[in-house]
């Protein structure tokens, strides 16, 4: 993949397990990055973690679900760069494990701000910024959510079908004008959010929980953000430059169950 030495990667979720994984994997393709999290002290320690110089990495303290916040992301990132090549859609949060009958309203909508509003905005002021550049490639986190039912999940699930809606469209609305808009779907990795999952569904018996979300895998075991980060690399790269508007589930084989 060497279409991507010297290519400028936006990545939102930048301190996360996935968004670390990718940013580090990119980093070794000699890319420039421009990380984003509401995490500042988290993202300020991933950024002293990677291997990359002062004059190749940016991170910006923003919350994805405020328009100022994602334009001045977007702004920073141009300003320091001056374009955007690839655009890891990346932040999300899981929210509580509740029945909807037992799922309160506020919870409900913090969960689709995040994962819904937070990928809309990304999608539209970085479009806009691809499309002036005349190319450009967005990978947009989706989790096999997008695709299953799951009790208890109900809100991350509603978030994560939306996620997939929107993929499709941009990518229709793009194709032509240079810019490509992918999903990856990732399930039961190894990373913080599926430790506050296992914790949320029984706190008690977090073991239990685990070997019972690991049985559910046809591979019987976790993914690694690593894994994932790859199949990013390449949706990213001139590889795919035939592929647009699809989804890459990286989850172990559970959705083919």
């Amino acid at each position: 993949m060497d279409s991507l030495h010297d290519k400028v990667v936006l990545i939102t979720g930048g301190a996360g397990g996935i968004g670390k994984a990718t940013a580090s994997a990119f980093a070794k393709k000699g890319a420039s990055l421009a990380l984003v999290d509401l995490n500042g002290q988290a993202l300020e320690e991933v950024g002293q973690e990677l291997d990359v110089s002062d004059d190749k990495i940016l991170t910006i303290r923003a919350d994805v679900t405020k328009e100022a916040d994602v334009e001045r992301y977007v702004r920073e990132t141009k300003e320091k760069f001056g374009r955007v090549d690839v655009f890891f859609n990346n932040a999300g949060f899981e929210g509580p494990f509740k029945f909807l009958k037992e799922l309160d309203y506020d919870s409900f909508q913090k969960v689709m701000s995040v994962n819904v509003n937070g990928v809309f905005l990304g999608l539209k002021h970085v479009i806009n910024m691809m499309e002036e550049q005349g190319s450009g490639s967005i990978i947009n986190t989706i989790s096999n959510a997008g695709f299953i039912g799951s009790a208890g999940m109900g809100a991350y699930i509603a978030s994560k079908h939306a996620v997939v809606g929107l993929t499709k469209t941009a990518a229709l609305e793009c194709a032509g004008t240079g810019v490509r808009i992918n999903g990856v779907a990732p399930a039961a990795i190894d990373t913080t959010m599926l430790s506050n999952i296992e914790k949320n569904i029984s706190a008690d018996n977090v073991e239990e929980v685990r070997k019972q979300i690991q049985s559910t895998v046809p591979m019987g075991r976790y993914g690694l953000p690593e894994e994932v980060a790859q199949v990013v690399l390449f949706l990213a790269s001139d590889e795919a430059s035939f592929v647009t508007g699809a989804t890459y589930p990286v989850d172990g084989g559970a959705l083919a169950t």
